[in-house]
């Protein structure tokens, strides 16, 4: 049985807005309820596809137009749609950090895409190692399709790229001609510091693709998400959906939710979220500061912890569950399923209670995997 669930990357119910989402519901229905009966398209609701340029438009501090948006039916059907678009059935690669996101994984390994993975460093995809790989690749002619990347605050390692990091990302990608696909699902959940800017804000080049996602700061089962890019990229990657367009009920009712934007839920939500983030640390610094190291995340929903090299993932699977606690081993992440000794955490659901208690139940199942007493002989994170 599951006590301490750490593995599911969920929002958090507690802040849930139950009655503005009931009132929500109840003015599109009465206001659209024609409009449900057709079918609308590849681009989806006009209402949340000009609410989502303008929630783009705040943060990024550029115009975004609605017409460059297409609603999705949760942000992987856009990862997924542009792997469709972008590959051509032969020699086909995507670039990713090392480490990313399952459902990534899943899809484009599930098209046929060969996944490339890049190292990470505390601040992202290293790019040393991109120009190398990339160099190596072109040499080979065998370059990518396209370099997918989580930029702010990464799934699974919780990192953040800085602006710095990202205009060279896209001078390198501009150098092979590559499109860039920045998945940005996680970018208004926001802790602390300044708020980097995404890529298509820092360049207007057509190879620009843009994710993002209404799941991790609302609910995943609005199963919202949408697609921002420039035409020719915007159609190439759209008419690739037959789908007849997402889900124009849920739609309606977040558009009507976010009619006077989305930052005062961000605001009742994102300070919860750092709370439990902030007791995750607590527990980890008080019971494994002798041999662990974790990400500090300034937002997101994950904390990534490196364990010595001496566990045994298989015992700690083992140990952990037999103590009800619940995580996601490092090797689901890695694009080559590499056993290597990370555990990603999910604080976002898990009520504070459960986070001060489950966080000395997994320390105790850490130490009784080791094969050794030795403290870590690494500071950092990779």
């Amino acid at each position: 049985m599951v006590i301490y669930d750490f593995a599911i990357g969920q929002t958090n119910p507690e802040t849930f807005p139950v009655e503005e989402f009931k009132q929500a519901a109840i003015r599109a229905i009465e206001s659209e309820h024609e409009q449900f009966n057709l079918y609308h398209g590849n681009k989806g609701h006009e209402g949340l596809r000009r609410a989502m340029a303008e929630r783009e438009s705040k943060r990024e501090g550029i115009p975004v137009d609605p017409e460059q948006i297409a609603i999705m039916n949760g942000s992987m059907q856009a990862v997924t749609l542009v792997g469709q678009a972008l590959r051509q059935g032969k020699d086909d690669i995507v670039i990713t950090e090392e480490f990313t996101y399952t459902g990534t994984i899943g899809a484009y390994k599930g098209i046929g895409l060969e996944m490339v993975g890049i190292p990470l460093d505390g601040f992202g995809m290293r790019m040393d190692a991109l120009s190398e790989k990339l160099k190596e690749l072109s040499d080979a002619g065998r370059l990518p399709r396209f370099i997918y990347t989580l930029t702010t605050y990464q799934n699974p390692t919780g990192t953040c790229m800085p602006k710095e990091r990202k205009q060279e990302l896209i001078s390198i990608a501009a150098e092979y001609d590559l499109p860039l696909v920045e998945d940005n699902c996680y970018g208004d959940v926001h802790f602390e510091g300044e708020k980097v800017p995404s890529m298509y804000a820092m360049d207007d080049s057509p190879n620009q693709i843009y994710i993002g996602s209404l799941s991790k700061i609302l609910a995943p089962g609005v199963r919202l998400g949408y697609l921002l890019a420039k035409e020719p990229m915007f159609s190439r990657i759209v008419n690739q959906r037959f789908d007849a367009g997402s889900n124009y009920f849920a739609a309606a009712v977040v558009a009507e939710f976010y009619k006077n934007g989305i930052w005062d839920h961000c605001e009742v939500a994102n300070p919860v979220l750092k709370k439990k983030r902030d007791l995750v640390i607590e527990g980890l610094q008080a019971n494994l500061s002798d041999i662990c190291t974790w990400s500090n995340p300034v937002g997101g929903l994950f904390l990534w912890l490196r364990m010595p090299e001496d566990t045994d993932m298989d015992k700690l699977v083992k140990l952990a569950n037999d103590k009800g606690f619940s995580f996601m081993p490092g090797l689901a992440f890695h694009v080559d399923f590499a056993n290597k000794p990370y555990i990603r955490l999910a604080f976002g659901h898990v009520p504070d209670d459960l986070i001060k208690e489950g966080i000395p139940v997994l320390a105790e199942a850490i130490k009784q995997s080791r094969t050794s007493n030795e403290p870590r002989n690494f500071d950092t994170l990779f």
